[in-house]
């Protein structure tokens, strides 16, 4: 049986991210700030033993790992293939800067998807009611 990393039994980000290598904390506050920038209304808890930011479902993941950060999933990764590892997953090595402008831009599509969805689902379900109020009358 796998024991457990004491990340995964973070309670709370900030419980993550004081237990996570200490080379990785600069950069995991760096992601944090600015997706709590680009999504205020995200909420931020811990799922599948990384930072989740949930808005209103799973929307971005972050975690730190010895040699990189990395950001799940990645969406449409355009200007940052070179940290694309497997078909969704961003790692971005701690002896380089954060690409911000980069992830800047992936947060905020993900943010706009995410809104554009929520829309769409109060759309239908009012077009819905509609359609039931008709049909009583």
């Amino acid at each position: 049986m796998r024991t457990p990393r004491t990340r995964e039994l973070a309670a709370s980000p900030d419980a993550y991210i004081a237990s996570a290598p200490k080379a990785a904390q600069p950069h995991l506050r760096q992601l944090r700030a600015l997706i709590r920038e680009l999504a205020p209304k995200a909420e931020e808890r811990i799922s599948y033993g990384l930072v989740g930011c949930f808005y209103p479902t799973r929307m971005i993941y972050f975690g730190g790992h010895a040699k990189h950060v990395a950001l799940y999933p990645a969406g449409d990764a355009q200007g940052l293939q070179k940290y694309l590892y497997g078909a969704s997953t961003l790692r971005f090595p701690l002896d380089e800067p954060l690409p911000v402008a980069r992830i800047r831009s992936l947060v905020k599509a993900r943010v706009t998807e995410y809104e554009a969805a929520a829309r769409a689902k109060r759309t239908a379900k009012g077009a819905r009611r509609s359609a039931s109020a008709r049909s009583e009358s």
